[in-house]
């Protein structure tokens, strides 16, 4: 399994990936591979014929948030776990290489990422859609794997991938949850035993939520919102930044729900907390049980 470095180096695998009639499937990373990015690996290799993996952890993303600085970076270990999951080629690149000196261009996204984390972190989708343009133009995947868990991200890359007609099929997996329902993130590795038990209140939130939107025609985004932030605001570890309940194909807040609203895949609520310096985020289908 080759690891790339260089622009020119990704295109030429790929070309000749493609000159063989080779589909490619891409999952964009930034390391610190777990088991949710294995799931997204799986998922490519059983619709793709070869998968290409890339690790970089994207300095634009994460404007002033000084997150970036400790972001984990284990690229030996990943790099040895895409092999074993028989990843085609891996492409690490470096920042320099990203954005050589005199970079100027940015992509920036329109409207569905205003809300949520788009305002909660300025500049991070144009930090997002910058790089995928560059990481797309390189490796010219068929289709893309992205999880579930960055439901936001998701829905502003489908987009972009369909304003710039790229002819990538955007592929959304189902977020992937440790047993007691954390989300997987790399960041959980650094929460401390405390904090780890204290980040539960997140996923318990969501699903107190979805029970409450569940309960029946009655309910009302007011009492499945105060729920939610019921049960994070008991757990003194834990500093809410937001909650939405949202429409899943515009990301427009929902303040009422109206019956066609109460199916499966229609409404998504989602929220992001801190514990200690560690950020986490999270979001569910409204009524997908």
């Amino acid at each position: 399994m080759p690891t790339l470095t260089t622009p020119a180096d990704m295109r030429a695998w790929a070309d000749k990936a493609r000159r063989e009639g080779l589909t490619i499937g891409f999952v964009p990373t930034m390391g610190a591979l777990h088991a949710g990015h294995l799931e997204l690996i799986r998922a490519a290799t059983a619709a793709a014929d070869v998968v290409v993996v890339s690790i970089f952890v994207n300095p634009m993303q994460f404007g002033q948030d000084r997150d970036f600085d400790g972001y984990p970076r284990p690229i030996e270990a990943d790099i040895a776990l895409c092999d074993s999951l028989g990843v085609s080629a891996v492409y690490a690149p470096t920042a320099s290489t990203v954005y050589p000196p005199g970079f100027q261009t940015r992509v920036l996204p329109g409207q569905l990422a205003e809300g949520m984390e788009g305002a909660a972190r300025a500049g991070h989708f144009g930090g997002v859609t910058t790089v995928l343009v560059k990481l797309f133009s390189v490796i010219a995947p068929h289709l893309a794997v992205f999880g579930e868990k960055d439901y936001q991200q998701l829905a502003v890359v489908r987009q972009m991938v369909r304003d710039f007609d790229l002819g990538i099929e955007v592929v959304g997996f189902p977020t992937v949850r440790e047993l007691d329902g954390l989300a997987i993130s790399s960041r959980n590795a650094l929460l401390t035993a405390p904090q780890r038990a204290a980040a539960t209140c997140l996923p318990n939130a969501l699903q107190a939520a979805v029970d409450v939107g569940n309960r029946g025609a009655d309910s009302r985004v007011t009492d499945i919102l105060s729920s939610a932030r019921e049960i994070i605001d008991t757990e003194p570890s834990a500093a809410l930044e937001y909650i939405d309940v949202f429409d899943a194909a515009t990301l427009t807040p929902i303040e009422t729900l109206t019956p066609v609203q109460r199916s499966v895949g229609a409404v998504r609520i989602a929220a992001a907390i801190r514990i200690g310096a560690i950020r986490l985020i999270d979001n569910r289908d409204l009524f997908g049980h």
